[in-house]
């Protein structure tokens, strides 16, 4: 990955956060915007969301990506830049993911204690 796109992920992750944090609200679930992956060209950007409970995951990306227009145009005021990458937002299924091993470690732990 290039340092250019390397900065523009740090720069978008930072405005799209700042956005979400202010314009979006969520009762009940913890949103987190984990990492910004832009493309290349600078063309698209995926957002990647991770959710507490995570059964209202589904429910809140599709919240997010209907706002999506609003976003864009934030982000466009925001920065000084062209092309601004088109954001889609996405489940981050790697933190998800993660906490699962952590609960099977866990799992494992507490089972050679008893033994």
């Amino acid at each position: 990955m290039t340092n250019r796109i390397e900065k523009v992920n740090s720069l978008l992750e930072h405005e799209i956060g700042k956005i979400i944090l202010r314009d979006f609200t969520f009762s009940g679930s913890l949103v987190t915007l984990t990492h910004v992956e832009a493309s290349a060209n600078l063309i698209e950007a995926k957002a990647y969301i991770s959710v507490f409970p995570e059964d209202k995951t589904d429910n809140i990306i599709e919240t997010l990506n209907k706002g999506v227009y609003d976003v864009q145009q934030k982000i466009n005021k925001a920065l000084f830049m062209r092309p601004i990458p088109k954001i889609m937002f996405r489940r981050d299924t790697e933190t998800s993911q993660a906490g699962r091993v952590e609960e099977l470690l866990e799992k494992i732990k507490e089972s050679d204690i008893k033994e």
